[in-house]
């Protein structure tokens, strides 16, 4: 009976530790990641307080936990010619559960995001294209020819003042200090 009674302890520590709470160390890791993915172990170790070893190894957790989802270079879009960046508002006739428009809509190379939105509209999606010209034939001869695309409605972006992959970290002793 003891064994089992340990056995049920041992496996509940375990489920607690990997559902474990993201804590302060946690937090200020994942912020200075999100500014520089390219940080050093050490230069953390430094910044948080710990050793690199510590540091790795919640860093690891966090990756097997999914909290950090990957590492990705951030590119210049006019670098490789792809300075048009617009919006699209899809109305699909699909079923209300059927996601194939969705689906389809995101395995375009054009198309960066696709929300599910309430409204008159299905989706909104982020494209990005060359020019106007690629955009346009994104608009006919891909999205308009999806089973299930009833209409578009896109919104071409003039001018970006703000995009960022970044989201805010409220740390209790960084809001504590402000």
């Amino acid at each position: 009976m003891e064994l089992d009674s340990f056995a049920k302890t041992a496996y509940n520590s375990c489920i607690v530790a990997t559902d474990r709470i993201i804590d302060e160390l946690d937090l200020h890791i994942l912020d200075i990641l999100q500014n520089n993915a390219k940080e050093t172990q050490s230069e953390i170790a430094k910044l948080v307080g710990l050793a690199p070893s510590a540091v790795l190894e919640r860093v690891r957790k966090l990756e097997a936990r999914g909290v950090i989802r990957g590492y990705v270079a951030q590119i210049d879009p006019k670098a490789i010619e792809q300075s048009m960046l617009a919006f699209v508002s899809v109305r699909s006739d699909e079923a209300p559960g059927n996601n194939d428009v969705a689906q389809a809509l995101a395995a375009c190379d054009e198309v960066l995001e696709v929300h599910h939105v309430a409204g008159e509209d299905c989706y909104l999606i982020k494209v990005r294209a060359r020019d106007p010209e690629h955009l346009g034939s994104l608009l006919r001869t891909r999205f308009g020819r999806i089973p299930g695309v009833k209409s578009t409605c896109t919104t071409i972006v003039l001018e970006t003042v703000k995009e960022t992959p970044r989201l805010r970290i409220a740390r209790q002793q960084h809001e504590a200090a402000s």
